[in-house]
């Protein structure tokens, strides 16, 4: 194998560790953010009544609550101070705003 090649490898494995083991918490931090949004909006299925959302399934997903109560108050306070929901997932992907 001639030098680029090896360079080329070389390049590519730093990379990947440089990814895999991301110190400055920029993946972790969007890991989390992604898996709160996605908690949040199952939340918002379950219990959007509290929001004053009609919700016909209310009845089966109170079964749900004793599970998911100690989330409630902390998920209750982040949709009400959301602005607008839209705007926000669209700033993720640089399409608006």
């Amino acid at each position: 194998m001639n030098k680029s090649k090896w360079q080329a490898i070389d390049k590519n494995v730093r990379e990947f560790f440089s990814s895999a083991f991301d110190m400055e918490g920029k993946a972790t931090a969007f890991l989390k953010k992604e898996a709160l949004d996605e908690m949040d909006n199952f939340m918002l299925l379950c219990y959007a009544d509290l929001l004053g959302i009609p919700l016909p399934l209310s009845y089966y997903s109170i079964e749900l609550l004793p599970y998911l109560a100690e989330d409630l108050e902390g998920w209750e306070r982040r949709i009400m101070e959301r602005k607008s929901i839209l705007s926000e997932r669209w700033s993720t992907y640089d399409w608006c705003c």
